[in-house]
């Protein structure tokens, strides 16, 4: 028996993320079906890559986040619609409303500091890793907690998934 194992034929990989990924659209769809009001201490920190296909958000934030952007769901949002490939939310930045449409292929991260829990997804084109970017400082959550690590160094709770692929 060999040692080394042999490359799949099926995508696992992607498998499991999409997996990964419908959680966060039954999240955010048993919210809608709630009212769009937050359960107890509950809120969402949803990173996402800008440039991704389907993302709609307004000019002057595609300038400001030209690769990534986290966003913040907890005390001030509206409109939140979710379909089977993604979802669209009214917020606002700077005292400016925005509505943004985000494909749930298109999120990296969601982290629901409330309870420790966080789902790290793989970029979704060949190439694409996450980069460095600062917060879209929307709707800031009042515990100060840092949406970029779910405020918690330790990771727990945090979902990774990264098949490597051999070369």
């Amino acid at each position: 028996m060999s040692e080394e194992t042999p490359d799949s034929l099926i995508p696992y990989d992607e498998i499991v993320q999409e997996a990964l990924r419908a959680v966060v659209g039954r999240v955010l769809g048993q919210i809608e079906q709630g009212g769009s009001e937050l359960p107890g201490n509950h809120h969402f920190y949803i990173t996402f890559k800008t440039g991704a296909a389907g993302v709609s958000i307004p000019p002057h934030l595609r300038e400001r986040f030209p690769d990534e952007m986290t966003i913040v769901l907890q005390n001030k949002f509206w409109d939140l619609d979710v379909r089977d490939d993604g979802f669209s939310v009214g917020l606002s930045f700077n005292q400016i409303p925005a509505k943004l449409q985000v494909p749930f292929a298109a999120i990296t991260a969601f982290v629901d500091p409330a309870v420790d829990f966080g789902l790290q997804f793989q970029a979704t084109a060949e190439g694409m890793s996450p980069e460095a970017h600062e917060s879209a400082e929307n709707d800031e959550p009042e515990d100060g907690m840092d949406p970029d690590n779910g405020g918690d160094d330790d990771g727990s709770n945090v979902v990774t998934v990264d098949f490597g692929k051999k070369k």
